[in-house]
């Protein structure tokens, strides 16, 4: 069996057309049932989000926000989810979860409620094996989610968690897993741990990794120790986001997600391959986060995987999109300098430089025009700098396509020596 499902290898045409068929009954499910959806889209035509076009309409719910509105409704003595989930504790929920803010996320009753399995499989995992689980399995969801995942894809699960380093390379040695699944930086001790006691691990041959970056160089380490590991993407907020093949070639789109690349500070898609934010908007009725910013950025990839997966692809994790800093004593955000661009017609993309030392800030906006010679231009932006920063900055017009793509909105290049 090559691929997990049918759905990994429909044509992307039948892909896109059932994501936006599924996406209007998820609006008016939110609605309906999420009061804080309730609210937020009190406006909004459910029926009439049928197009990537109409959900670039709506707004983007970042952390900040689900955080502030969990804590008000807290307070209130409200609901707990701050009025995102649909559901209430009991039979439905099974767990409650939280993130580092603190944000709590509930877990359904659904098999597979995190969608872990599909990237279980890729990553080389089959029914009747037995997977040593490395990640947390209290207060945050990641132990959780990749255990109903096994558990889903039919395989057994040693739940091993963090630390006791010895311990688990001695539950290894023992159980003989075929594989493991957790921090990448954890696997690499555990290996180093057993060699230095002198432990072989035939058995572990292959691994699933997450929750922190995997660079090339560690991922040649592990090959090196006979240890085939592949990464994937997920939050604790939507589950699943995207996963690694063995083409290794970017991350492949999970099948129940809708992904957005937007530029940082604002809900605007960006054009394909730019880096920008990834906004996503998960079809899980018990938790349906539309249009939610992760904080991550990323950039879609061109054409399709060699394996075969026709669902479109992202670079993977490039850093995070929030950016705000601040500058003699005022915070500067993205949306300020998305703002700005807003304003003149001939900029199609901005970059906030911040340089000099501690205590004597300077900043300089480069925003790309094909007006390079236009004095007033400059003039004109230059004050809606001071406008909407309440700073004055200089300006400098650069060609278009000058600026990195590298989804840096803002750039604190100073010195703190």
């Amino acid at each position: 069996m090559t691929y997990y499902d049918a759905l990994e290898t429909r044509a992307p045409e039948v892909r896109e057309a059932a994501l936006m068929a599924a996406l209007p009954a998820q609006v008016a499910h939110a609605k309906a049932h999420a009061p804080a959806f309730a609210d937020l889209l009190k406006n909004v035509d459910a029926a009439s989000v049928n197009s990537r076009a109409a959900l670039a309409q709506l707004p983007v719910i970042r952390k900040t926000e689900l955080l502030e509105r969990q804590k008000a409704s807290r307070a209130a003595g409200g609901n707990v989810f701050g009025g995102f989930s649909t559901l209430g504790f009991g039979q439905g929920m099974t767990r409650v979860f939280a993130s580092p803010g603190t944000i709590y996320e509930p877990e359904g009753t659904r098999a597979d409620y995190w969608r872990m399995a599909r990237t279980m499989f890729a990553a080389g995992f089959r029914p009747g094996e037995l997977i040593h689980n490395c990640f947390s399995y209290h207060f945050t969801p990641a132990g959780s989610m990749m255990e109903t995942g096994a558990h889903a894809l039919g395989c057994t699960v040693f739940p091993g968690g963090i630390g006791q380093t010895e311990q688990q390379v001695t539950a290894m040695a023992e159980l003989q897993p075929a594989g493991y699944i957790g921090t990448p930086s954890f696997l690499k001790i555990i290996l180093e741990k057993a060699a230095e006691m002198g432990v072989a691990l035939p058995s572990v041959r292959k691994a699933l990794v997450s929750g922190e970056a995997f660079p090339p160089s560690l991922r040649d380490w592990m090959t090196a120790q006979g240890v085939d590991a592949y990464q994937c993407y997920a939050t604790a907020d939507v589950g699943l986001i995207a996963y690694e093949t063995a083409a290794r070639e970017g991350l492949v789109l999970d099948e129940g997600v809708i992904v957005e690349i937007v530029r940082p500070g604002t809900g605007d898609p960006v054009p394909e391959g730019e880096v920008g934010e990834l906004v996503i908007t998960t079809l899980n009725p018990d938790y349906p986060l539309i249009r939610f910013g992760t904080g991550d950025l990323s950039a879609i990839l061109p054409g399709q995987c060699p394996t075969g997966r026709t669902g479109q692809r992202i670079k993977g994790w490039m850093g995070r999109a929030d950016q705000t800093t601040k500058i003699r004593g005022m915070f500067v955000h993205p949306a300020q300098v998305a703002e700005i661009v807003k304003r003149f017609p001939e900029v199609s993309k901005a970059r906030l430089i911040v340089t000099g030392e501690m205590a004597n800030d300077q900043m300089a906006l480069h925003v790309e025009t094909g007006v390079l010679a236009d004095e007033g231009l400059k003039a004109r932006v230059a004050d809606a700098v001071r406008d909407v920063t309440k700073l004055r900055g200089e300006v400098h017009l650069v060609a278009q396509g000058s600026l990195a793509n590298d989804g840096k909105v803002i750039e604190d290049a100073r010195s703190y020596q």
